[in-house]
């Protein structure tokens, strides 16, 4: 069953992240870019100024909302996750180091992408019956485009519904499980044979854990994630730069193995890795499951924070894509590259690679550390997602799914505990195909929208 399941995986990976898809996800990116008047850095000073500058203010939000400064953390605790650990982790070890400049590339258009996502579904959201913001692709599909489009709303949301299971909850269990298990392993506090058995507990407490906190609802999920977000940043990067500056005689050399590799990979991976394609198809596929940018997702979260300002709050999506893969997945490949361990090219790898960098060069002491910030990043993004997941079953099938789901959700988190961890990501990168495809026929549809709101915005002609 399992090479079954594989086989056709790979066969729909193969399609959906082919040339085509390569080409839309790119192309979009690059044409609000361009249409945009380059909106990533002719405003970046200002995009950080709106959120950097004001996140940490004091803000209270209106009934059936959240603050600003709660929806950019409910929308980092779901893109800084896994993909920042794990998905670097393995894009470097199936497509090599220049696996990390395609992640650049999909990032820089990515922020016009986010940006958009943002902008649109603040002007296009609505309330639901409990009074709480709803938003994202789907409702900016269904009041922009109009009744003709509504079944590009449905595809949208019913992919979403699908793809939170993996690519929210399992692949981030899967994660939590190696972070916990190799800082027991490393002090020998369990065996190898008793990893089994450790999985299933740390899947049923995430399930709890995860069910109590999502049934709370938006205002519950946004206290958590203000707290834990900045949190489990500030351990991670600490401990990075600490990796960096013990090791900055080695940065000029990655750089160059970066570069070099992105567009001959084989001269770096020693002929294991040969496939130029390969390289950016990893590069940009675990570039947007870090970021989000393109799928839509972190726009839900966005839709539901607490302002009057649709182009303001989407500099918000340009401030995450920016900390989410050019700072922290950086960070990481420069953690992974610099510690001179031995990366298994052309093999299936995750969390544990990110441990095995900083044991390398901190001692086994640091992978107590570096498991709880890992278990923070993840367990944040599955928090998150479950928000993604069950505002798109609201979409389909009205309020009273949403409990259901939720359960539903939470109890994934066991099963992601025991999979395996090369089926998991293959897995999420489809869906995460499939969810992206409909949304940005709708960002492209919706650009003269998007275009007026940033005119009106910045006073411009």
């Amino acid at each position: 069953m399992y090479d079954i399941i594989n086989n056709v995986n790979t066969a729909l990976n193969n399609f959906i992240w082919g040339v085509p898809a390569m080409v839309c996800i790119l192309g979009v990116g690059l044409y609000l870019t361009v249409g945009s008047g380059f909106i990533q850095i002719r405003k970046f000073g200002y995009a950080m100024k709106q959120t950097l500058g004001k996140v940490f203010g004091k803000h209270d939000s209106a009934a059936g909302s959240i603050t600003p400064f709660q929806a950019v953390c409910t929308a980092l605790a779901a893109t800084v996750g896994t993909g920042n650990i794990a998905g670097v982790a393995g894009a470097i070890a199936i497509g090599g180091p220049g696996a990390v400049f395609w992640m650049w590339i999909s990032a820089l258009l990515g922020m016009a992408t986010k940006f958009a996502e943002v902008t649109l579904a603040v002007e296009y959201r609505e309330r639901n019956q409990d009074g709480e913001y709803v938003g994202g692709p789907m409702y900016y599909i269904k009041n922009g485009l109009g009744s003709k489009w509504m079944w590009l709303a449905y595809l949208y949301a019913g992919f979403g519904a699908i793809t939170v299971l993996g690519t929210g909850n399992a692949t981030q269990v899967n994660t939590i499980t190696a972070s916990i298990n190799s800082a027991l392993l490393n002090y020998n506090i369990i065996s190898e044979s008793a990893v089994s058995v450790t999985n299933i507990i740390i899947g049923v407490v995430i399930c709890v854990l995860v069910g109590l906190i999502l049934l709370g609802g938006i205002k519950r999920l946004g206290q958590v994630t203000e707290k834990l977000v900045p949190f489990m940043a500030v351990i991670y990067i600490l401990l990075g730069f600490g990796l960096i500056f013990m090791n900055i005689g080695k940065v000029p050399a990655v750089f160059v193995s970066i570069f070099q590799g992105a567009f001959n990979p084989a001269a770096v991976t020693g002929g294991v890795v040969g496939s130029f394609f390969l390289s950016l198809k990893k590069g940009v596929s675990r570039g947007i499951f870090s970021n989000e940018a393109g799928l839509g997702t972190g726009s839900i979260a966005h839709a539901c924070a607490d302002t009057n300002k649709p182009v303001e709050q989407g500099m918000f999506g340009i401030f995450e894509v920016f900390m989410d893969t050019i700072v922290i997945c950086t960070m990481t490949a420069l953690i992974i590259l610099l510690s001179g361990i031995t990366v298994p090219y052309g093999e299936a790898a995750g969390a544990e690679l990110t441990i095995a960098g900083f044991t390398a060069v901190y001692g086994n002491w640091v992978s107590i550390f570096t498991a709880v910030a890992m278990c923070c990043f993840a367990f944040s993004t599955i928090l998150g997602w479950g928000l993604y997941g069950s505002r798109c079953m609201e979409f389909l099938f009205g309020h009273k799914v949403i409990k259901p789901y939720i359960i539903v959700y939470a109890l994934v988190a066991i099963v992601g505990a025991t999979l395996d961890l090369g089926l998991i990501w293959g897995i999420s990168d489809t869906s995460n195909g499939f969810m992206a495809i409909p949304n940005l026929i709708a960002l492209f549809l919706l650009s003269p929208k998007l275009f007026q709101l940033m005119k009106k915005h910045f006073g411009e002609k």
